[in-house]
């Protein structure tokens, strides 16, 4: 799997920075979140709470996924902006507070 990140756009309103990427996977089957989450974290010298992938789309016969990411700032931004949905498809959980008996 290579990776090649196509475009990088700061939005200091979230915190964040918005990537479109290509992976690169020919002969290979479309790779799993973790394993995209873990590249954009090395490309971008991240911490992997901090990353949302919200799609990943393969074109058919073709080895080639195009997809688009959210880098945040800290896990706690990403906590705090991201939907629930997309915060649970990518294995982040909000801490559970338990009330003190």
């Amino acid at each position: 799997m290579k990776m090649d990140i196509a475009e990088k756009k700061g939005n200091a309103l979230f915190k964040r920075t918005e990537v479109r990427f290509t992976i690169d996977h020919k002969g290979e089957p479309t790779p799993k979140l973790a394993a995209v989450a873990e590249e954009i974290v090395k490309s971008m010298k991240s911490k992997k709470g901090a990353v949302v992938i919200e799609s990943i789309e393969t074109k058919y016969g073709g080895g080639v996924s195009t997809g688009y990411a959210k880098v945040y700032d800290s896990e706690e931004a990403a906590l705090e902006y991201e939907s629930e949905h997309l915060l649970k498809r990518n294995g982040i959980s909000k801490p559970v507070y338990k009330p003190a008996e």
